[in-house]
């Protein structure tokens, strides 16, 4: 059986065009870490820990099966968000969010 890990890890590594992804154990889950900046992370409870453009965040927070993100009992940052296991069982809303992380991931790494 193929895990959200796994899911992930394909994904990004086809849609970021680079092989510079190193995986981390954080988050209480796993950090997927792009061109040394952490971009995605997988919950052991399935969900998905997606770092996106703070602009782009109320917008991105309409969607279904999505809340901001919250560690600890405390509310993370805008740019944090958390999509529910169920809605990235999706392939297609696995892509987006990937996609959205990756946007995201190439403003930080830019120059650099």
């Amino acid at each position: 059986m193929t895990t959200l890990l796994d899911r992930t890890r394909l994904v990004a590594t086809e849609a970021a065009g680079t092989t510079d992804i190193v995986e981390k154990r954080m988050f209480g889950g796993t950090g997927v870490m792009i061109r040394g900046k952490l971009a995605l992370s997988v919950g052991k409870d399935g969900a998905l820990l997606v770092r996106v453009d703070v602009a782009r965040s109320p917008q991105l927070q309409t969607r279904a099966g999505v809340q901001q993100g919250e560690m600890g009992g405390r509310t993370m940052g805008p740019g944090w968000l958390v999509v529910d296991g169920q809605t990235v069982a999706d392939d297609v809303e696995l892509r987006f969010w990937v996609d959205e992380a990756l946007v995201y991931n190439a403003l930080l790494t830019a120059g650099g």
